[in-house]
């Protein structure tokens, strides 16, 4: 029987205290932790749907019509939110108002079946005022958002399950290639990735050289020096060759004056022997700059990744715990626009602190170019109608969320100012030097700016992302009070030299950029599409730069040779316009899937791409070539090179490995020639095991040095001068059916120690490794050996079942009983286990026990010594602070344990309408 309480459901546990704080014991507030269902895996489907369903889970003959199961990890939260549903007169459906948010809220409403009324509750900020309107203005639920979230799920499930198998077969198999995957944005992204790796690669760099040179000017007033940087610019009226005056293949794309080496060193000479120079132009220009409008969830991603070193899924992160704790306004928008009352309350904390000329006369109004009407919410504000200062909030937020939420106050309250103003003086100095008996004009310029009222710039400036032309401009500096006529004094003339340089690599910030600006992919899908390319392998990071592997080049190569409308940037784009068509109900979500995956006029469909492949040449697909007898290859292990013997073609190709650190546009076929002849690191002889007779070898293999134990060969088979392993000629292989030989057994192998070197490493040692495990003695108390061994963890200690960690991996050979007896008398959880904690806090406020970080075995975690909870992707240990664990931890308690697997239960997908007010 009913109580009268209303039960309202959010997404996320964090919101869940302030938000019942707000509304009063008249509601029960609850949270789904995210999606409660999903579409089932193929081995959750029962045998009566499999015909139908079998494939993707969706019935592509029914409508698209998909077959969604609760997730094993929600069952609790169901029987939760269920319980709460008998008690409650009322349903408020809390979720996020984007499109995940209303498919969450329509999903509840499938699952839950409520009888009761049901209302669409959605909020921008987490305050009292802005709870209490969204309890008095309720909608609907809205399909259309539903539909566009259900048909970009449905798409995103047919392109990959039918695309990323190509890539499991002809780039790669086993444990890597199974790790492969294609999707709709994420191949977009990397083959973005990949386009700029290639024009580095097809890059030719020019070489140019001008002169900079010291300009002494003496002040009248007090006769003192004043002096500035000047830059060669023109010679004999000719403009001087800049990095930007070539193409990417070195060639000019206009005339100018190139300078070699001795010229510029004739010249320069020539010009400290003149001595000074003349004024010849001054010219001043006054400007004005405007302030950024306020953050959209890209925008902030940018900057986080620019100005914090944030990575954007850590940046959406930290924005997240802010906007539940309710510090700042929803964080996924593409909108530019400020609501009434944060434009009144950017103003008027502006005026408060940089004076009444720091606003303009009239609010500013920013307006998105998006279409998507659903996510053109407010832009990413504090929260509130007076916005409080990073100050005043510090001791509220842990040290990222204080960073973060002073970038956007910044942002916000800069957004409102006025325009910065400044006035830009080039200074134009000539000299006539004689070059080997000819006088030449050599002018030089010089550019200062000054700011004659700051502005917006007062309290914000945006930060800018790398550019190649970068090298080309001056450093703007002060000029002092010049006018035409006058001499300058020139000295530390120098000759510079300059080589042009290619694109630089994306980093997140500017590939976040790049993505928006071609329309490929949503704010709220920047930072997961960025964690799928590093995930799978096809993007790594060097600094902050992404850098693809060989690996994505064989799956862009793949996809533009055999899927090409799949991976073209103005056709992925397209599909978002169309989902945002059907988000706007202008489109019909079946007929729309329907095309893409079937065909149409305009396209083939996904279906007959696939099922009209051809064959494809995976040798081919995974090679580059570098040289006439050089090829990259990617194989199961990897990259390497192919080199053909021009002496004997029809011999084996020799194989060398490419070092980890190597990115593609550094593989140079002089790079790959330097390999080529390098000494092999490995494969040396170190001698005969007295014991057996058979010979001990250091290799260099994939996960590092190792030693192995191999039978003795013809004596032709070692290298007596350098010890090198002479490779024998490949077998032949067996006939197929005939008997098969026992397998030979495996050699023994045994890892170098991290302090060791295969070129300095020795037989004595190299024995004591394939001994391992040592055994260090007998525990008098059980009779059990003890034996110290080297896993994958590091060096440690085994009695049984029971193992310590050692401090060194030469404790192995040299620990004795007593030490290990002493080391296992520790208590095993007590202050020794505590002493190897990577960080240390107070106790938990729920459970009274430590709070530690330690390292896991995937990785950095927090725990209680109850709870634990990994360190997420983008977070460092330096970044975890008290208030961050704590909050960790009860979130993870919050969602409670993983429950066993259970048979997954279908639930209807037949579309209802929600219950009107």
């Amino acid at each position: 029987m009913a109580t009268g309480k209303k039960l309202v459901i959010v997404e996320s546990p964090t919101k869940m205290k302030s938000i019942q704080g707000y509304l009063g014991d008249d509601y029960e507030v609850l949270s789904s932790v995210g999606h409660i269902r999903d579409l089932a895996s193929k081995k959750d489907i029962p045998a009566d749907k499999k015909t139908a369903y079998g494939k993707y889970s969706i019935d592509i003959d029914n409508d698209f019509d998909p077959y969604y199961v609760v997730n094993d990890r929600k069952t609790k939260t169901v029987a939760e939110l269920k319980r709460a549903l008998k008690t409650a007169d009322e349903v408020l459906l809390a979720t996020d108002e984007d499109r995940e948010g209303e498919a969450i809220a329509w999903h509840l409403l499938e699952v839950l079946k409520p009888k009761v009324p049901v209302h669409r509750m959605v909020f921008h900020e987490i305050t009292k005022d802005a709870i209490r309107a969204a309890v008095d203005n309720t909608r609907d639920l809205d399909l259309a958002l539903v539909d566009a979230q259900e048909t970009r799920r449905v798409l995103d499930r047919l392109y990959g399950w039918d695309v990323s198998p190509v890539l499991w077969r002809k780039v790669g198999s086993g444990r890597e290639g199974a790790a492969l995957s294609a999707g709709r944005v994420q191949s977009a992204a990397t083959r973005m990735v990949v386009d700029r790796e290639r024009e580095r690669m097809a890059f030719v760099s020019a070489g140019y050289w001008d002169v900079e040179a010291l300009a002494v000017a003496l002040r009248a007033a007090d006769a003192t020096e004043e002096s500035f940087t000047t830059r060669l610019a023109r010679v004999d009226g000719a403009p001087l060759a800049r990095g930007t005056d070539f193409d990417d293949r070195g060639q000019l794309k206009k005339v100018v004056v190139v300078l070699d080496e001795s010229k510029a060193r004739a010249l320069a000479a020539a010009i400290e022997g003149v001595g000074q120079a003349s004024v010849t132009a001054l010219d001043s220009k006054p400007g004005t700059r405007s302030p950024k409008p306020p953050f959209t969830t890209s925008t902030l991603q940018q900057e986080a990744g620019r100005k914090l070193s944030m990575s954007a899924k850590h940046a959406m992160s930290v924005a997240q715990r802010l906007y539940e704790k309710g510090f700042i306004t929803y964080m996924r928008t593409d909108s530019v626009a400020l609501s009434t009352q944060a434009i009144t309350a950017a103003r008027a904390q502006a005026v408060s602190l940089y004076g009444e000329k720091a606003v303009p006369l009239n609010p500013r109004v920013y307006r998105s170019n998006s279409k998507n009407a659903q996510e053109a919410h407010e832009a990413i504000r504090p929260s509130g109608e007076e916005f409080r200062t990073p100050s005043s909030v510090s001791g509220e937020l842990d040290r990222d969320e204080q960073r973060m939420y002073d970038l956007i106050w910044k942002r916000t309250i800069a957004s409102q100012m006025s325009d910065a103003k400044y006035e830009t003086t080039t200074v134009t100095l000539a000299v006539d030097a004689p070059v080997d008996g000819v006088v030449q004009r050599a002018e030089f310029t010089a550019s200062g700016t000054v700011y004659t009222f700051k502005g917006f710039l007062e309290a914000y400036e945006e930060g800018r992302d790398e550019k190649r032309s970068d090298a080309d401009k001056a450093d703007d500096q002060s000029l002092p009070v010049l006018a035409v006529g006058d001499t300058l004094r020139m000295k530390e003339v120098e000759p510079k030299g300059h080589a042009t340089t290619p694109k630089p690599r994306f980093t997140e910030a500017s590939l976040v950029k790049a993505l928006e600006e071609k329309g490929i992919g949503r704010p709220s899908t920047f930072a997961s599409i960025i964690d799928v390319i590093l995930d799978r392998g096809y993007v790594t990071k060097r600094g902050t730069a992404l850098v693809p592997s060989w690996l994505a080049f064989s799956v862009i190569r793949l996809l533009e040779e055999h899927f090409a409308d799949l991976v073209d940037y103005d056709f992925t784009a397209a599909l978002e316009d169309d989902l945002d068509a059907i988000a706007r109900g202008e489109q019909q979500r079946t007929a729309w899937l329907h095309d893409f995956y079937f065909g149409s006029n305009a396209q083939p469909g996904l279906r007959n791409i696939v099922e009209n492949l051809g064959e494809i040449d995976a040798r081919e697909l995974n090679a580059t070539r570098i040289s006439d007898t050089t090829t990259l290859r990617f194989g199961k292990y990897g990259p390497y090179l192919d080199i053909i013997d021009p002496a004997d073609a029809d011999a084996p190709p020799r194989r060398v490995n490419i070092p980890e650190d190597l990115a593609p546009d550094e593989l140079t076929p002089e790079k790959a020639q330097e390999l080529i002849d390098a000494p092999v690191a490995g494969n040396r002889v170190l001698g005969e095991n007295p014991g057996n007779g058979k010979l001990v070898v250091v290799k260099d293999g994939r996960f590092g040095p190792y030693i192995e134990e191999t039978e003795p060969e013809d004596p032709e088979a070692v290298d007596e001068a350098t010890g090198e392993i002479v490779e024998p000629a490949p077998k032949t292989t067996a006939k197929r059916g005939a008997a098969k030989k026992d397998a030979a057994p495996k050699p023994r192998t045994a890892s170098l120690f991290k302090s060791m070197s295969v070129d300095t490493i020795d037989l004595e040692t190299a024995l004591r490794l394939l001994d391992l495990p040592r055994i260090v003695g007998t525990d008098p108390e059980s009779g059990e050996p003890i034996t110290a061994q080297n896993g994958r963890y590091g060096p440690y200690l085994k009695k049984g079942t029971d193992s310590r960690t050692l401090d060194a991996e030469q404790l192995i050979f040299d620990i004795d009983l007593d030490q290990a007896l002493a080391i296992y008398a520790l208590p095993k959880y007590g202050a020794r286990r505590a002493s190897t904690a990577l960080a240390e806090f107070d106790n938990d406020p729920v459970s009274g026990k430590p709070i530690r970080v330690r390292d896991g075995r995937f990785g950095a975690y927090v725990t209680d010594g109850e709870t634990n909870v990994t360190i997420p992707r983008g977070q460092t240990v330096a970044d975890i602070t008290y208030e961050i664990a704590v909050q960790m931890i009860a979130d993870k308690r919050a969602k409670g344990p993983a429950p066993k697997r259970t048979p997954a239960r279908k639930a209807t997908t037949a579309r209802k309408a929600p219950a009107k007010k």
